[in-house]
């Protein structure tokens, strides 16, 4: 009964974490490019054709649901803009029943040059609106000094609710792509206005930076593109992703093998304190829709009582638009 009650005061710890603050961090997806926008906002447009990508993330469901993750986004390219533009969805609960909720809608526009014969460069800006709000049903929200060592929650609470549990506030980014036809590195920058999140006080969202890097070896001599969503001969994709936040680093190595119409992949994530997981990846592509699962293996103290994260995502391209002159795409991972 106790292990029940430590799981359940873990979430709640990281419910006033929330409302406090204390060095928030962000999401994170491990499907790093099946939600490209979430990653960059250069990323508008990269594919050309109109994009929908779809995710879904369970984290650390052994914890009584602790983390649940929804996001929805779409993109294009558009020649009399000489860029991409798009939108994102993210809605984010945290706790058992949503004890903390955080929904975002952002746009965001890719302004696309050529500084090379075969190198570009897309410059990106992105504006949101963000809204948290803070379920404090009794049944719900329960505290640590509510729990009684042998007859479970018999006792009152001192917490009092905020004034306001429901806040929106506005949130900005920026981001950068540079790419040629078998490699690509970008830099993102989040919360660049740093919106004040507290419920009881003000609190500011740290920056967050990011910074990618990767590439495409081909394994065969035949070059031929088998779909619109890659190539039918088995290549090799090495990625490093570099993120900080609130006095964190995170650092992630991966490896896809994209052989179509599958692909599988790895990534590995740590701080520079502790290591945190082990990524793994499957996925299926076939014309022009995609989908994806991964698991994350949790390596850090909490253990197998997390019972790791799951993450499912979807991705459509619709037909691409009459262009006045060729446009080329970003070539990298699916997932």
């Amino acid at each position: 009964m106790m292990k029940k009650y430590n799981k359940i005061t873990l979430i709640l710890l990281f419910a006033v974490a929330g409302m406090q603050g204390v060095n928030a961090q962000d999401v994170g997806f491990s499907q790093f490019y099946a939600n490209p926008l979430y990653l960059n906002p250069a990323f508008a447009g990269s594919k050309v054709a109109p994009r929908i990508a779809l995710s879904y993330r369970a984290q650390w469901p052994g914890l009584v649901s602790a983390f649940s993750t929804v996001s929805a986004s779409y993109d294009q390219y558009i020649n009399d803009m000489h860029g991409g533009i798009g939108a994102i969805l993210l809605s984010d609960r945290q706790g058992d029943h949503g004890m903390l909720n955080t929904n975002m809608l952002a746009a965001m526009y890719s302004f696309r040059f050529q500084v090379h014969e075969d190198i570009f460069v897309n410059l990106a800006l992105q504006a949101g609106v963000v809204n948290m709000n803070l379920n404090w049903d009794p049944n719900i929200m329960r505290w640590p000094d509510q729990i009684d060592a042998n007859c479970g929650w018999i006792n009152l609470t001192s917490a009092t609710p905020p004034d306001n549990r429901s806040k929106f506030y506005p949130d900005f980014a920026a981001g950068a792509m540079i790419y040629g036809p078998a490699w690509y590195a970008g830099f993102a920058a989040h919360h660049l206005n740093q919106p004040s999140q507290g419920f009881y006080a003000e609190d500011r969202v740290p920056m967050k930076f990011t910074a990618n890097a990767g590439g495409l070896i081909n394994l065969s001599e035949e070059r031929r593109r088998q779909s619109s969503l890659g190539l039918g001969t088995p290549v090799i994709s090495p990625n490093f992703i570099y993120q900080y936040q609130g006095g964190f680093h995170y650092f992630n190595y991966g490896l896809y093998l994209d052989w179509m119409p599958f692909l599988v992949g790895a990534w590995f994530r740590h701080s520079t304190t502790n290591v945190d997981a082990f990524i793994f990846m499957v996925g299926a592509q076939h014309d022009h829709f995609k989908v994806g699962y991964s698991y994350d293996v949790t390596l850090s103290e909490m253990g197998n009582s997390t019972l790791g994260s799951h993450e499912l995502t979807v991705g459509i391209l619709l037909p691409v638009p009459e262009q006045k002159h060729k446009i080329k795409a970003i070539r990298c991972p699916s997932f």
